[in-house]
């Protein structure tokens, strides 16, 4: 179905800029870059899929069903989301909220054109109807300019405004009645969100995408563009992959703010490592995953690899837990995500009790903030990250957005959690405002 050819770079870090550039003709892009972040799982350096020989876009009502169809019969690469509200199609839940930015619930396209970026080397899987362009496109690609600055010098769009959906006294009073549901017993934990946004407002979606990318380096860094809908993501996190029988989840739960003097920021390291609160998130989220991947895993397989270990990112550090288990050969790998999304580190436990009482606190719809971007390759594997830290634009109608939210426990102190609010909208604010 595919031709496949490989080439050697002098440059790659040089050619991955000059790729995402030409990139920007075709409706449909999806640019999945690791940014060289060390890591146990992981499969390329940066995954470039462009231009939709098929598609699914559906909403929430037998979307795993009609995913799952999909990617059987289409036996190839595809590249797509779920968003959060796919909630809806695995348990008896609803989204009542404001959508303000107009995403389908889930959408996959199978790409004319895959670019497979490792170390000095480079894949390219064409559909045989175009593979004749492959030398062509490569010259191409070689053409565009390599500096940032070129990029940026004639972007028409200036500074935005961020407006709150919520003000700071608004959030504190939602965070008390998360916590009275702490206290009645209703939840253990939940994860609350509030949403910054732009209305009558433009960005250079590019441009936007490597400015954020660029102060954050993420390992689950996108840049997504489905016709006027973008996706700029800097997510630290990934949701689930899929290696053979061997399923792997990461989930975050426990932030610090990073400090640009060496001794403070070791100290802060060390707070966030011992931090009872922080600790308690991350292992109530754990033992909800590992409950969420023994629904399709081998009996006793399913295993904590790593428990609250912190890592460093440009702007924060980052409690992560790595949980796996093993699947028979014939498990669906649609089944897998459908029996453990959403992910629970942006819900809460009891899962389904939390996203009931996450549904009636927040102001506006999730949608694919939350939700997850990847893909799924012709053997079956998948790899998915979660859509934190990321700005979401509809061109058409002129609205930015972005999202953050945090983990609520009964240890919850709701100026704290405003805090580190705005410690994970820092980057996307700065982005958007330069601040």
């Amino acid at each position: 179905m595919r031709s496949t050819k490989t080439y050697t770079l002098d440059n790659s870090l040089e050619f991955k800029f000059k790729l995402l550039q030409w990139a920007q003709q075709f409706d449909e892009i999806m640019w999945l870059d690791s940014n060289k972040y060390s890591q146990q799982y992981a499969s390329y350096d940066a995954v470039l899929a462009i231009d939709a020989f098929t598609l699914i876009k559906t909403d929430c009502h037998n979307g795993f069903d009609k995913l799952k169809e999909y990617q059987e019969q289409t036996a190839d690469w595809i590249f797509g989301y779920l968003s959060y509200d796919l909630k809806n199609d695995t348990e008896r839940l609803v989204s009542k909220n404001q959508d303000y930015l107009d995403f389908p619930d889930l959408y996959f396209f199978q790409p004319k054109k895959i670019f497979l970026l490792k170390d000095n080397e480079l894949e390219v899987q064409y559909l045989r109807m175009v593979d004749d362009e492959m030398d062509e496109d490569y010259k191409l690609i070689h053409a565009f300019p390599s500096s940032i600055e070129v990029a940026n010098e004639d972007s028409p769009c200036g500074k935005v405004k961020i407006s709150l959906r919520i003000t700071k006294d608004v959030y504190k009073e939602k965070i008390q009645e998360m916590l009275a549901h702490i206290h009645r017993g209703d939840i253990y934990e939940a994860n609350f969100c509030q949403e910054f946004y732009a209305e009558n407002s433009c960005i250079a979606p590019l441009e936007t995408y490597y400015h954020l990318n660029q102060i954050s380096t993420p390992p689950f860094a996108t840049f997504f563009r489905m016709n006027q809908q973008y996706l700029l993501s800097a997510s630290p996190e990934r949701y689930l992959r899929k290696e053979g029988n061997r399923i792997i989840s990461q989930p975050i739960k426990g932030t610090a703010k990073r400090s640009p003097v060496d001794e403070d920021d070791k100290r802060l390291i060390s707070e966030l490592e011992k931090d009872p609160k922080e600790r308690s998130e991350n292992v109530m989220i754990v033992d909800l995953v590992r409950n969420d991947l023994s629904r399709t895993a081998s009996k006793g397989s399913v295993t904590v690899e790593e428990l609250c270990k912190v890592y460093t990112f440009k702007q924060v550090h980052q409690m992560i837990s790595t949980v796996t288990s093993e699947i028979n050969s014939g498990t669906s790998p649609v089944d897998v995500i459908r029996t453990t999304f959403p992910m629970g580190s942006m819900t809460g436990a009891p899962k389904i009790s939390a996203m009931q009482i996450i549904e009636d606190l927040e102001e506006s719809k999730r949608g694919l903030y939350s939700g997850a971007v990847g893909y799924f390759t012709p053997e079956g594997d998948f790899d998915f990250n979660v859509v934190i830290r990321s700005i979401l634009y509809n061109a058409a109608k002129q609205y930015i957005s972005y999202t953050v939210g945090g983990a609520i426990t009964s240890k919850s102190d709701p100026d704290k959690e405003y805090e580190e609010c705005l410690i994970k909208a820092k980057a996307m604010r700065e982005v958007l405002e330069g601040l």
